[in-house]
């Protein structure tokens, strides 16, 4: 067998299906059934936009998955990208240097974008109560991404390219030697030339060294859903766009949403770094009503008037987060058969679709087109 993927989320999926279409010998394996509900890929949408609020770096992935998504709709049939917008509202004076950032992202990659004050952004969006010193970036071609629809629509076109699938088996260990790379299972044993490791919140119980496997921490992340009041059709994705909201005064004023999917709830989360998880399988995945009604004070109160205090449902994922809040796409330091993927932080799947076409050069080229130099394990020990 030429290639193992370890972990078929969001970039597993992508990774095992850029391999098939290139005709490698490859195998995906998955503990669960992806798409599924315990890892970090779940959950209706993800926000996709293509001037990354994390970096230039970033630009090059971001730019490259959407013409993924395309194809893949294309080829599949699925309703993978849906470009409703991407507003970024910020705050004029904190936010300035962020903005012309992305000014200049915008223009080495042809990416459309308006400013609008808080006056226009009133006009154009008065879903939303903003403060006078509100302003917004608006992306046209940014919006959401269907993250279960296009792992499935991978997963779906590597078996069409000839992949072998083995949902629901649990890796074990993962041995690398000079000739090959050993791959236990609960149900196997399989060798190969190279493996990727996908594995997500997983991964650092793959790793054979504690310093390597302590650079990915595993945070609990709880999404949920609130009624709309009022006119449902203000928040249908072609009046309302996905949104992120930077905090003015404290950090965590910081909080996203998306438009209506389902026609009676808006989706809302934010980022959670405080506890450390220290086993992925032992994750709390209860989500107490107060946990909800708190978000809404804290969060929604005040600013989308139109979404009401009732929570319809809560969810929890997982980030996987590096010290830097990076990615980490790079071969295992002495172990050149062993590349590791994981776009961790809570921003990786709008770049998916890219990673797992620059996985699958690495693989056959030993190079990819993508500048991957940021996302290397060697920064760390720099």
């Amino acid at each position: 067998m030429d290639v193992i993927v370890v972990g078929l989320g969001a970039v597993g999926s992508a990774a095992v299906h850029q391999l098939a279409r290139r005709g490698v010998d490859v195998l995906g394996i998955d503990r669960h059934s992806p798409p599924h509900t315990f890892g970090s890929s779940h959950g209706e949408t993800r926000i996709t936009r293509r001037l990354t609020l994390e970096g230039a770096e970033y630009a090059p992935l971001a730019v490259r998955s959407h013409e993924w998504w395309r194809r893949i709709e294309a080829e599949t049939g699925a309703s993978v990208l849906t470009a409703c917008g991407v507003l970024n509202l910020a705050d004029h004076a904190a936010d300035a240097g962020a903005f012309a950032v992305h000014e200049r992202a915008a223009a080495a990659y042809d990416i459309d974008y308006e400013l609008l004050d808080a006056a226009a952004l009133r006009d154009r969006f008065p879903q939303f109560r903003v403060e006078d010193t509100r302003v917004g970036l608006l992306e046209p071609g940014g919006g959401f991404v269907r993250p279960e629809a296009a792992i499935s629509a991978q997963l779906e076109l590597a078996e069409r390219y000839g992949a072998q699938l083995h949902r629901g088996e649990r890796v074990l260990a993962v041995e690398a030697a000079a000739s090959a790379v050993t791959v236990r299972t609960d149900a196997a044993t399989y060798t190969a030339d190279q493996v990727v490791l996908c594995a997500g919140s997983w991964l650092a119980g793959l790793l054979d060294d504690p310093g390597l496997a302590r650079l990915f921490g595993v945070y609990r992340q709880v999404l949920h859903w609130f009624g709309i009041e009022g006119s449902r059709q203000d928040f249908t994705p072609g009046r309302f766009p996905t949104f992120i909201w930077d905090g003015v005064s404290r950090a965590d004023e910081y909080f996203y949403g998306f438009p209506s999917v389902d026609g009676a709830t808006v989706k809302v989360a934010t980022g959670q770094l405080d506890h450390r998880t220290p086993d992925p399988d032992t994750l709390d995945r209860t989500v107490a009503p107060d946990e909800a009604a708190g978000f809404h004070q804290a969060m929604i109160s005040g600013r989308l008037p139109g979404v009401s205090a009732r929570a319809t449902r809560s969810q929890v994922c997982m980030y996987t987060v590096t010290p830097d809040e990076a990615f980490v796409i790079d071969r295992l330091p002495g172990r050149e058969r062993v590349l590791v993927a994981s776009p961790c932080s809570g921003h990786g799947f709008k770049h998916s679709a890219a990673i797992g076409e620059a996985l699958a050069e690495l693989v056959t080229d030993g190079a990819t087109t993508l500048d991957l130099t940021p996302f290397a394990f060697g920064r760390f020990t720099r």
